[in-house]
């Protein structure tokens, strides 16, 4: 287990905190860490600063997230790491599809060549738009109230798809599939980065599986053509405890 003094916490609302931390391992983007909260537990977070100085935005949803956010400067942070598959390098022109909390993790792939689609439920839930060059993103919104009321794949309207070299996207599952039913055909080269439970981070728990393939070892980033041959990919999930369900449903 690694620990580190925290050189920063950066609140962006009400639940969200970006926290910085010295580490100079090398990293890349799409990769994580486990963080582990001494009496609540142990979660995976994508890094979403990378250098010398790291950092992750959490987003509170459980005891251990919630212990993240309320930390503070010069408090330690334990976590070992990096794990995962890192998203390809690709010069050229990006887009960038960020749903919720999961933009954090494509964060350090905006570069000047990069046109963004960033959507979230509402407007205090967008993270990091206002980090793409100016005139290059396109903010959704659930609920209407920044940006275009609709989904992330709404997003899409008005853009053409051979203009960009790569798609990157990363965001709930279901949020993934209606974007690669969107793209599928296109031709265009993309990599989509999952989101599932994980407990170990180190394929040994089984957890994050999908179609025999576990997040944490192969992925989490896994090519257009990966993603279209997985069967259970938008239609079941594994929870915490094993079961198996319908996304979608409860």
């Amino acid at each position: 287990m690694i620990n580190s003094r925290i050189t920063e916490v950066e609140k962006l609302s009400q639940n969200t905190s970006t926290i910085r931390f010295k580490w100079d391992q090398h990293a890349e983007a799409g990769q994580f860490i486990m963080v582990w909260v001494p009496g609540a537990g142990e979660i995976p977070i994508s890094l979403s600063h990378l250098g010398n100085e790291k950092g992750i935005t959490v987003r509170s949803y459980g005891v251990a997230s919630e212990a993240l956010i309320k930390k503070r400067e010069g408090e330690r942070l334990f976590f070992r790491g990096p794990y995962g598959r890192p998203f390809t390098k690709v010069e050229g022109r990006k887009l960038i599809i960020g749903g919720g909390s999961g933009m954090a993790g494509l964060l350090p792939l905006i570069d000047e060549k990069s046109h963004g689609i960033v959507a979230a439920r509402t407007k205090s839930d967008l993270l990091f738009h206002d980090r793409f060059p100016r005139g290059h993103v396109t903010v959704v919104t659930d609920d209407g109230s920044a940006g275009i009321k609709g989904l992330a794949v709404d997003g899409l309207k008005g853009l053409r798809l051979e203009d960009f070299d790569v798609i990157y996207a990363c965001g709930p599952e279901m949020m993934l599939k209606s974007i690669l039913d969107r793209i599928r055909d296109s031709g265009v080269r993309a990599e989509f980065s999952l989101e599932r439970i994980m407990k170990c981070g180190i394929g040994i728990c089984d957890s994050c599986s999908i179609d025999g393939h576990q997040l944490c070892t192969e992925g989490p980033t896994f090519s257009l053509e990966e993603i279209a041959s997985m069967r259970e990919f938008g239609v079941t999930r594994l929870t915490e405890s094993g079961r198996r369900i319908w996304l979608g449903k409860h």
